[in-house]
């Protein structure tokens, strides 16, 4: 594979609300939102947007995307949680797809699901409250299931 062109910062970066910005303007244009986010990559050391010929630097707050839906279909260990997010991307959570929290800067701890590749969806307030809601208690401690597997909320 070609070494790619690096060309560092150009003013992309990722709120996070989840809004793109460009050179300090919202990107307005959802079909371009939607276009970088499937060349979006994250390494060790940040967000690139990858083409064949070039890398680029974005700078991202949080997580990329925001998972502003859910649906759920079942009950227990077998339901499927589906998450959309705000790049229209559809994510069925379990192992391939786990639901997680991070640390946040100011303190608190801030759910996510795992889109691909090590990139992540914040789940919006009202998405984490509908998930909340269906918390079940195991000898795990509180969590959810989703295709088989179980996602423990952390204990505070």
């Amino acid at each position: 594979m070609p070494k790619l062109n690096v060309c560092g910062d150009i003013g992309l970066k990722i709120t996070r609300d989840g809004t793109w910005y460009y050179e300090g303007s919202p990107i307005g244009r959802k079909p371009l939102v939607k276009l970088f986010s499937t060349v979006l990559r994250r390494e060790n050391d940040g967000f690139y947007l990858v083409t064949p010929v070039e890398k680029v630097l974005i700078d991202v707050e949080g997580e990329p995307f925001i998972a502003v839906a859910m649906t759920r279909e079942g009950v227990g260990p077998s339901q499927r949680l589906t998450f959309t997010t705000n790049v229209d991307d559809e994510v069925i959570a379990g192992p391939q797809h786990p639901i997680g929290f991070r640390d946040e800067p100011e303190g608190g701890q801030a759910p996510f699901v795992e889109v691909r590749d090590g990139l992540r969806a914040q789940l919006s307030r009202s998405v984490y409250y509908e998930l909340a809601e269906m918390t079940v208690e195991t000898e795990k401690g509180l969590g959810v299931w989703s295709c088989g597997a179980f996602f423990p909320f952390p204990v505070e």
